[in-house]
């Protein structure tokens, strides 16, 4: 499998999510000491400790996805180690955030890493359990699972619409996209979903009998692949 990653917008990302830990911690340290020192200055003490707090959120939220190691590319490269040559996963370097595309289709790939049971029910996704951490990053929407249907459809029209500039109609295949949980500690009930859902382990061998269905022939995927190069 060839990997193809934007590394600089990596890096630039997490050195920002660091920038911003970094000020909340003092604007939450200015907000403090305004507290005790001048009790008289209360909305300026208010301000800053709400501002510090949204920042971290932010921080928190950049440091898990550009950051924090192993990052949510890093997962899917390794869930994926293995896959034919003719296999190219994109990572911050297409209209998507990652993109696969090889003899199984062109893969939307949409990672998650909440834990607890996740299921499928009533035409909604829904996140249960996972303990007090995973309950204290859904109060304050950092770790929802929110509408993964409306997300997919998004990425998928976005690179539709980029197809669509490059190659006749005719040329550009069903683009389809697969929600993938990374964590261990996550039970998975897609029911009746209409998206594809898998664990992370589960995410190569669903590919590989993808690919003994030869849905895209070699000549498509170099076809593809030299529109995502250019």
């Amino acid at each position: 499998m060839k990997i193809i990653k934007n590394e600089k917008l990596i890096q630039r990302n997490g050195k920002i999510g660091q920038y911003v830990s970094l000020g909340a911690l003092i604007v939450l340290g200015i907000g403090m000491y305004i507290s005790f020192s001048r009790p008289e200055w209360i909305t300026y003490s208010v301000v800053c400790l709400v501002l510090g707090f949204i920042m971290s959120q932010v921080g928190m939220y950049m440091g898990s996805r550009w950051g924090k190691s192993p990052r949510p590319d890093e997962k899917l490269d390794a869930g994926l180690k293995g896959l034919h040559s003719e296999f190219n996963i994109y990572h911050y370097s297409s209209p998507v955030s990652h993109l696969l595309v090889g003899p199984s289709g062109v893969w939307v790939l949409m990672p998650y890493h909440q834990r607890g049971n996740v299921s499928y029910e009533k035409n909604r996704w829904k996140l249960k359990g996972g303990g007090f951490l995973q309950g204290y990053m859904r109060i304050f929407g950092q770790e929802g699972l929110g509408r993964p249907e409306l997300d997919a459809e998004n990425e998928v029209q976005m690179l539709k619409k980029f197809f669509a500039k490059k190659l006749d109609e005719s040329d550009i295949p069903e683009i389809k996209p697969i929600l993938v949980f990374t964590t261990e500690d996550v039970e998975l009930d897609a029911g009746e979903s209409p998206i594809a859902a898998v664990k992370l382990k589960q995410l190569k061998e669903f590919m590989r009998q993808g690919g003994k269905n030869r849905v895209l022939s070699s000549e498509q995927i170099k076809s593809l692949t030299d529109v995502l190069a250019a």
